[in-house]
This record gives C-alpha cells, structure tokens and sequence, in this order.
C-alpha cells in the first residue's frame, strides 16, 4: 500500500490539469501577421505574441508546480506507529 497525502495530491493534479487547459487554450489563440502591415500594426501584433508566450510560460510553472505537489505527496504522510521525534532539552 502507497502512502499518499490526498489533499497535497489533488492539489497537484488540479494544478496540472489546469495548466494543461490554460496552454491549450492559448496557443489556440495564437495572433499571426499579413502583409501590408502598418508600423503600428507590427507592434501591435508582437505585444500579443509577447503577451501569449507569457501566459504560455506562466502556465508551464503552473504544471511545473502541480508536478511537485503530486511527487511530495507520496512522501508526505507517516506510517502508524513510527517514531516520533522529541526534543531534549539542554542540561543546566
């Protein structure tokens, strides 16, 4: 039997699953130029290209994170009857 915390796991695996929807969804959205574009156009159209790769990267750290959570999770939690540690308190 594994042990796992399941709040710290759930935790994950809904940050990983939301990260995934969020990168799907904006790379679906993706702005792409035509010719003839004036110069306010072109700045226009990088910003929003700048601005998706943003949203792209912060999603990554969103599954990055999630990944972390679910790993922790199967180290999180004690076995019954395991030793506890207690402090010793220094002699005067």
């Amino acid at each position: 039997m594994i042990l796992v915390d399941k709040k710290i796991f759930a935790g994950g695996l809904i940050m990983i699953i939301v990260g995934i929807i969020f990168t799907v969804s904006i790379n679906a959205t993706i702005p792409i130029g035509q010719t003839g574009m004036t110069d306010e156009e072109i700045i226009d159209l990088l910003i929003a290209q700048q601005e998706i790769q943003d949203f792209n990267t912060l999603s990554g750290i969103l599954i990055g994170i999630g990944f972390l959570l679910v790993l922790i999770s199967f180290g999180a939690r004690r076995k019954k009857g395991s030793v506890k540690k207690e402090e010793k308190k220094p002699a005067k």
